[in-house]
């Protein structure tokens, strides 16, 4: 009996801890290529558990493609000095990240500088200090 009552309390851990894995897992993002567009700042969704940053990017043939690009948390992007107001609507920028696996126009983002210069690493957030 003892048998049995292990195996459901491991296979139900497993069942509710499956859905946290799976949610910060970075397996839809192709981690050995990069990817790197400049427009500009559509909207910066600043929220937990993740932000994104969505930038609209104007293709050779005039249309417009709305890129998403994650990054941690505000608190991990406050650590790294990124600020809510760092990309207000409008702000022009060039953007590097890991892209979708599947081609849709999204990606892990990596860095980027404001067409003021200003640069920014969210994964400085990370760094023990």
């Amino acid at each position: 009996m003892m048998k049995i009552n292990m195996a459901v309390a491991l296979g139900s851990f497993v069942l509710i801890a499956a859905p946290t894995f799976a949610h910060h897992s970075t397996v839809m993002f192709d981690d050995e290529r990069e990817i790197t567009v400049s427009g500009v700042v559509k909207e910066f969704q600043y929220t937990n558990p993740h932000s994104w940053l969505l930038v609209d990017v104007t293709n050779e043939d005039g249309s417009v493609t709305t890129w998403g690009f994650e990054a941690e948390g505000p608190s991990t992007l406050m650590r790294a000095g990124i600020r809510r107001s760092d990309f207000s609507p409008g702000t022009e920028l060039t953007i590097t990240g890991h892209p979708m696996k599947d081609g849709r126009p999204g990606a892990a983002w990596l860095h980027a500088t404001r067409g003021d210069g200003t640069e920014f690493d969210p994964r400085a957030g990370f760094a023990i200090r």
